[in-house]
């Protein structure tokens, strides 16, 4: 048997979420077949298996974070894992505790090379496992095994399920930890009293029977309803995400309990005011990039509006080009272009400050990172190199960056080493806006929505209002390495390739 621990899929990860389980417990898996898909704090990430056999057991269950190192699945042979059972669980050391059990996971001597399967770990990617435990999520409510309501909820699971059943997997029983074979000693001077038959042991019973996952218990207790109240009509009994929507759609958390909630003050909501949603994975890293960015560089950021009618005039074009067949075309591939022109006469804004050796590290090459916003958060993927890409060959780039950036599977290799930064607020009807920019760059360019209003046209020297494309650009630059002199000129440069194209060939 051997335990698959979490790696590092990206420099420096410390920790993951476990998202979605794509083996179940008696699973028979190959080498390299994908077991379970993560979330760092850069992206989605599918991780295949280093070991081909039988899915022995799921450590972790899903919506859990855990340290790199951490063992998340068991595979091997299932009579291996039958010799090595222990013929019965330990008892509990005497004396209070508040601190649920410790998981099957956690209590390995990853020390000792015989408790972990017999010699070191493979992993496909990192820098080899962590010598570390699984950091779980403080629980709230649930019967405690110290209690014979908790003890019985237990003992029912093991019935029905197995030994282990509930960590195993991927659905949940309940939510309270391993109990111990023998029951735990209650502390002195503690009046705990047994609970009464057919009520407290009753609805533990009860609770321990409902199926559903991690994610769909900790909505039900975020909105106040009782699992056991709740038509399950999942695969095979489990309570699903649009069951609870459903229960709490129809009654209060109140109703659904079946329970007399405490004295309200009058005027009082039953249902929650607020909801708490933990900053972690994506919205986490992107929080702290901003934060850093915007408290390091002293940022400036200087606006133009401009006639963009010959561009949009040059996109319809485009579209009925034969080349550009498959490729989406939008202004931004457009402006995309005029950026890597326009680098090469202001590199500037293409450059990093390095602070620890006092460089400013100019880059003879555009790893082009456009702004994505993502259901996970903002994400911002590059395109490596994308000076040296022809106008169909960037606009095929620029669709592959933002199909999978949506999908979510944005590797974290491909956030690496952006050199400038286009974010487009235009796709939102925004005008324009002050970005922050990306951390290791020197500027960002912001592109707003085009609209059709009156402008001012010149034309053989007669100046004439018409209805024209009109868009606002907003350039923000470390004014560390970038003047006022040097931010205008790549500006104006951007601009004049986007009021006339043709301009591009002066570049």
């Amino acid at each position: 048997m051997a335990d698959y621990k979490l790696p590092d899929v990206g420099e420096g990860l410390t920790e993951a979420e476990i998202v979605t389980w794509k083996v179940t417990v008696g699973d028979v898996i190959k080498v390299n077949d994908i077991v379970v898909e993560i979330e760092t704090a850069k992206s989605l990430v599918e991780l295949p298996s280093p070991y081909a056999g039988t899915v022995l057991a799921l450590h972790v269950p899903e919506g859990e974070t855990v340290p790199v190192g951490t063992p998340i699945i068991s595979i091997g042979d299932p009579a291996d894992a039958t010799a090595e059972a222990p013929a019965e669980a330990p008892a509990p050391a005497e004396g209070p505790t508040d601190a649920p059990a410790t998981p099957a996971s956690a209590e390995i001597d990853m020390s000792n090379p015989a408790a972990t399967g017999g010699g070191e770990n493979q992993t496909l990617v990192g820098y080899g496992p962590r010598v570390s435990s699984g950091r779980r999520r403080a629980r709230r409510g649930g019967a405690s095994p110290a209690t014979e309501a908790g003890a019985a909820a237990q003992l029912q699971l093991q019935g029905a399920f197995g030994q282990g059943a509930a960590e195993s997997s991927d659905v949940v029983e309940a939510d309270e930890p391993p109990v111990p074979a023998t029951p735990a000693v209650r502390p002195t001077g503690h009046d705990v009293s047994a609970p009464p038959a057919g009520s407290e042991s009753t609805a533990a019973l009860a609770q321990a029977r409902v199926l559903a996952k991690p994610p769909v218990r900790k909505l039900a207790k975020d909105l106040g309803l009782d699992l056991g109240g709740i038509t399950p009509t999942g695969p095979g009994g489990t309570v699903t995400r649009d069951d609870v929507h459903a229960a709490a759609s129809e009654v209060s958390g109140a109703e659904v309990a079946g329970t007399t909630p405490a004295a309200e003050p009058s005027g009082a909501r039953s249902e929650a005011r607020e909801v708490r949603e933990p900053i972690r994975g994506v919205r986490k890293m992107m929080a702290q990039a901003m934060v850093d960015s915007a408290f390091s560089a002293p940022h400036v950021t200087e606006w133009v509006t401009l006639d963009v009618t010959r561009t949009m005039k040059l996109v319809t074009r485009l579209k009925e080009h034969r080349d550009f067949r498959d490729v989406r075309v939008s202004p931004l591939l457009v402006v995309a272009k005029a950026v890597c022109l326009a680098v090469r006469r202001t590199p500037e804004v293409n450059a990093t400050w390095d602070e620890e050796a006092q460089e400013v590290v100019l880059k003879s090459y555009v790893n082009l990172g456009i702004a994505a916003a993502t259901p996970r958060g903002l994400v911002v993927p590059n395109i490596k190199d994308a000076d040296t890409l022809s106008l169909a060959e960037l606009g095929a780039a620029l669709g592959d960056l933002t199909r999978t950036a949506r999908e979510g599977r944005t590797q974290p290799a491909e956030m690496a080493g952006g050199s400038f930064t286009i974010t487009n607020v235009g796709v939102f009807g925004v005008d324009a806006g002050t970005p922050i920019i990306n951390p290791g760059e020197s500027a960002i360019l912001c592109v707003g929505a085009v609209r059709r209003q009156p402008w001012v046209h010149s034309k053989r020297g007669r100046d004439k209002l018409r209805i024209r494309d009109v868009t606002t650009l907003a350039l923000s630059f470390d004014h560390r390495l970038v003047d006022g002199e040097k931010g205008s000129r790549f500006l104006a440069d951007v601009a004049a390739v986007l009021h006339d194209p043709s301009s591009a060939l002066l570049l």
